[in-house]
């Protein structure tokens, strides 16, 4: 029989579940946007396979990916292990784009094509056009606190106190 490791003793989990990101980030505010931004793109992308539009189906194959990379590189904290890439700028220039485009795409899917799945997607479209909008809210909000920070230790803030 094996004896049970004590509480504090966190050992990794065994097998697929060690590329599962964290329970903590998971329950963040970035993650579950990151989350939902990659499973509407996902959603889109399928819808856009399927309808008469599938000409917009690259737009949603490459937010997904973004997302994707973002959720992961976020949840394995590769943003504070590389620190050359201003990762929230990043995001916000993502997530401003994506907005866009979701919008412009959907409009077109929505108005000039008749089947269901390019309703679909076009619906869809608008449902990640406001959640990309909160995404770039939130992230525009924590440049501008960064900037504010920046901008007082630089020597021109001291000079004009």
């Amino acid at each position: 029989m094996e004896e049970p490791e004590p509480a504090g003793a966190a050992a990794p989990p065994p097998g697929l579940r060690s590329l599962l990101p964290p329970r903590e980030f998971l329950c963040s505010r970035k993650g579950q946007l990151l989350l939902a931004e990659a499973v509407l793109s996902f959603i889109i992308f399928i819808c856009y396979i399927a309808s008469l539009a599938a000409s917009f189906m690259m737009a949603p194959l490459l937010e997904f990916l973004l997302a994707l990379f973002l959720f992961f590189a976020y949840a394995s904290k590769l943003n504070e292990k590389f620190k050359g890439l201003y990762w929230p700028l990043t995001d916000f220039l993502r997530c401003v784009t994506a907005a866009i485009i979701y919008f412009a795409i959907s409009i077109a899917a929505v108005s000039k094509y008749n089947d269901g799945a390019s309703k679909a997607a076009g619906v869809f479209g608008f449902i990640a056009t406001i959640v990309y909008a909160i995404d770039f809210y939130i992230t525009f909000n924590d440049l501008v606190t960064f900037l504010k920070q920046g901008s007082s230790d630089s020597p021109e803030g001291h000079k004009s106190e």
